[in-house]
């Protein structure tokens, strides 16, 4: 019998902080064009769940989404984009290692990275995983990206070439102090077959996208109605009275709250006959001495 490992889909317990919600509005599904689209701050929306056993250890693949209604205040078709949070940056070299000529990568400048992103170059190693994808005019490259390998905190160091009169700037790794960190990424060498086939990995002053691979992109739809399965129970369901005397047809909830009035009256023609039972809604004109409690004393 073979013996092996076996499941390759793991949880996430990803941060908040490294995920990004984009939302998109649509009053009806027959709504051609977004009406609104905006990013959300994602560590006010999500919250992480606990193992109750373990209680400092997160309940991976858990998460509970909050819905604000500051933001998901109409009525209609709510679509979230939830997605790796995008570091965006540019390249400030391409380089190679002072003391492996062969190890080539690009380096990022920490003034270039948002504020926000700046504590994920902050240790060691942090960015392995990374996906870079690379602007050209501003667009993103299709279907075209390089994945991080190693980040080590760098600095420049000038070396002389063969011949004296030249020089060269090449990286050598630092402990701290610096504002610059060296990224080696894959595939960065040359295939075996082909050695002047060098696969490109950025050039200076290139914008590119970091973005983290912990998690796979998902899409939520939200419809926001005025009815649910527990409101529409009232009117089928619920306690009902009728005033005989003036015609206002009264429905309570749960808890015999006035949940919805209505006048029921007829429309006759001049001879009496009856044309119309007309059902109207009273809105917010509510007559509050149909309360249920008034009703039964």
């Amino acid at each position: 019998m073979a013996i092996g490992t076996y499941g390759t889909v793991r949880p996430s317990d990803v941060s908040p902080e490294d995920v990004e919600i984009i939302m998109i509005y649509s009053p009806t599904r027959d709504q051609t064009e977004t009406i609104v689209q905006k990013k959300l701050v994602a560590s006010d929306l999500l919250k992480q769940y606990f193992d109750d056993v373990n209680t400092t250890e997160i309940l991976g693949g858990l998460y509970n989404l909050t819905l604000p209604a500051t933001e998901f205040n109409a009525l209609g078709y709510y679509t979230l984009y939830l997605r790796p949070a995008q570091i965006r940056t540019r390249i400030t070299d391409c380089g190679i290692l002072s003391a492996l000529p062969n190890v080539k990568g690009i380096v990022i400048d920490l003034n270039n990275v948002p504020d926000e992103f700046r504590n994920k170059f902050v240790s060691p190693q942090e960015l392995i995983g990374y996906r870079v994808e690379y602007l050209e005019n501003g667009r993103k490259i299709p279907n075209f990206f390089r994945i991080v390998t190693s980040s080590f905190f760098c600095e420049p160091i000038v070396t002389n070439e063969v011949n004296v009169n030249q020089k060269s700037i090449r990286y050598r790794y630092v402990d701290n102090d610096t504002n610059l960190v060296f990224l080696t990424l894959t595939p960065s060498s040359s295939p075996s077959n082909k050695p002047n086939a060098v696969p490109f990995i950025g050039q200076p002053n290139q914008s590119i996208i970091l973005t983290n691979s912990y998690f796979n992109p998902t899409t939520l739809e939200i419809e926001i109605v005025e009815h649910d399965i527990s409101t529409l129970a009232i009117g089928i369901f619920g306690n009902q009275s009728k005033s005989v005397e003036d015609g206002i047809y009264t429905m309570y909830d749960n808890n015999l709250n006035i949940y919805k009035q209505y006048n029921l009256f007829e429309v006759r023609n001049q001879f009496n006959e009856l044309l119309y039972e007309i059902k109207q809604d009273r809105e917010d004109d509510i007559d509050i001495s149909k309360n249920f409690d008034n009703i039964l004393e």
